[in-house]
């Protein structure tokens, strides 16, 4: 197994504080847009964050909000407000010295899948998206913009985002792939419904992020 290093880092606009996970010379970059009432401690995040390491992608999980914001309900529901946020990061990752240059890929869950789509419809150096249990419809007209190959993951027991879903899926133009994880629920508490996740993540991220190669 590859040696991993974690590192704290300091994100625009307002120096928020994010994880920065480094495998030995990454083929790409994930960044992790969190969900209402969830943080860049997530240990959801953090445990697909690790089997994407593992896989040899750099991660970056971090707050979209700041502890202020956090506490108003309705930014959480901001889709171009989070959207915003995640383009601060890209940026920052595509300009940091251990990043700069690594294909980019985006992991949203709940809100924060819409949040990445958003982000994704307005930009080409994303070269993929994946959604955990998301909310892409709330994307609105974005989803019809998006270009990069998208992955769509929701629990089979969770029928209400599971319909969302498969209406947003048919608003898309792009590679777009719903899957759907057997009796899992909205958080994947389920034995082994997380590792479904995660693998299936890294199997999708590796894909399109290798594709695109260093610089593209």
């Amino acid at each position: 197994m590859p040696q991993r290093h974690t590192t704290s880092v300091i994100l625009p606009p307002h120096g928020n504080e994010g994880l920065l996970g480094l495998p030995p010379d990454p083929k790409g970059i994930v960044l992790f847009a969190h969900g209402s009432g969830s943080s860049r401690l997530s240990p959801r995040n953090t445990m697909v964050a690790g089997v994407l390491q593992q896989a040899g992608l750099a991660t970056l999980l971090f707050d979209l909000l700041t502890e202020h914001e956090a506490a108003q309900r309705n930014n959480v529901f901001d889709i171009p407000l989070l959207a915003d946020r995640l383009n601060a990061a890209v940026a920052w990752a595509g300009a940091f010295p251990a990043t700069r240059g690594l294909p980019i890929g985006l992991f949203g869950a709940s809100t924060g899948g819409a949040a990445a789509l958003v982000a994704a419809a307005g930009r080409r150096d994303v070269r993929a998206v994946v959604s955990r249990g998301g909310r892409p419809d709330l994307a609105g007209e974005a989803l019809a913009k998006v270009s990069a190959p998208t992955l769509l993951i929701v629990g089979g027991a969770d029928p209400a985002v599971l319909d969302l879903n498969q209406q947003a899926m048919r608003r898309m133009k792009c590679h777009c792939r719903l899957e759907v994880i057997p009796g899992a629920t909205h958080l994947f508490e389920e034995p082994g419904a997380l590792e479904m996740v995660a693998n299936s993540a890294r199997d999708w991220l590796r894909r399109y992020l290798a594709e695109a190669g260093p610089g593209r």
